[in-house]
């Protein structure tokens, strides 16, 4: 379990990540290869913000998106995006995506552009954690308790992933213990992923799904495989503030200030190893209890 196929995993997200203009502000982005059941909803926010940048000048860089997912998608299928240019200013662009898939919404998004120019600067400080060489992946994690873990959870870590994530505690379900609403993990592309700054981007959305909702539900010891829950990304919003390298090492610092009422609320802040904060997330999600089946 520990080691994935030999598949090249960047190219793999590199393809899914780019997507295919059909006609005049209109996308399409490809189905997940080999994938099956439910879209990953960073997947639709990546391949929606793709299709966002498509139709906005390089001089303009993304610096924020938020998304609302409204049914939830088909990996089996590709999505089409519809893209609407509400505004070109001289500083600013906004962008509104919308992606359908067999006919019906599952997703909105909007996006805003902003020219590169200099101002006043600030950040907090990353949060003190170890290094990722002196931690293991969730696979090597998952091969050391291999008898403690649950079948269900076992087969998704042996699904090969175009991104590796290094945590630096262990979360539910690798220990049942409650936890503080509070997680940080390592993460980056598994390979090189070329110098398109759009691409890391988008990668950096896709990626910033992973984990986050889980985070409102360490206080429990919950966990998405859990047959008495249901998750599911609500909303999604991601700040970007400076540049940064997908192929490079990147801390995901994520807490959680508030769970009720079916739903989780998290944030994450994402640093280089060098302590730059490269970007901010923020995530609603539904964590519903349920009655398991059978």
């Amino acid at each position: 379990m520990a080691d994935q196929p030999k598949i090249n995993m960047a190219k793999w997200l590199h393809d899914v990540l780019e997507v295919e203009t059909v006609e005049e502000n209109f996308f399409r982005g490809i189905a997940t290869p080999q994938g099956r059941g439910r879209s990953f909803g960073g997947q639709v926010i990546g391949q929606a913000l793709m299709a966002a940048i498509r139709t906005v000048g390089a001089d303009r860089p993304v610096h924020s998106l938020h998304a609302y997912f409204m049914r939830p998608g088909d990996a089996t299928k590709p999505v089409l995006y519809q893209v609407d240019r509400d505004r070109d200013g001289r500083s600013f662009a906004t962008r509104r995506v919308v992606a359908v898939q067999s006919g019906k919404p599952i997703l909105n998004l909007a996006a805003s552009f902003h020219v590169v120019e200099p101002g006043l600067s600030h950040q907090v400080q990353m949060p003190d954690v170890p290094m990722p060489e002196d931690l293991e992946s969730d696979e090597q994690i998952g091969e050391r308790m291999k008898d403690q873990l649950p079948e269900a959870f076992l087969n998704w870590l042996r699904v090969p992933r175009p991104i590796e994530m290094r945590p630096v505690g262990l979360r539910a379900p690798f220990t049942r213990d409650p936890q503080e609403p509070v997680q940080n993990m390592w993460f980056k592309v598994r390979g090189p992923f070329g110098d398109d700054p759009n691409l890391h981007r988008a990668a950096l959305a896709y990626t910033s799904d992973y984990g986050l909702l889980g985070t409102s539900v360490l206080p429990f010891a919950k966990a998405f495989v859990d047959p008495d829950m249901q998750f599911a990304s609500l909303d999604h919003a991601v700040w970007f503030h400076d540049d940064f390298r997908m192929d490079e090492w990147l801390l995901y610092a994520m807490d959680s200030p508030w769970s009720g009422g079916a739903r989780g609320f998290n944030r994450g802040q994402i640093f280089t190893r060098d302590g730059r904060l490269v970007a901010s997330t923020a995530q609603e999600g539904l964590i519903r209890q349920m009655t398991p089946r059978g």
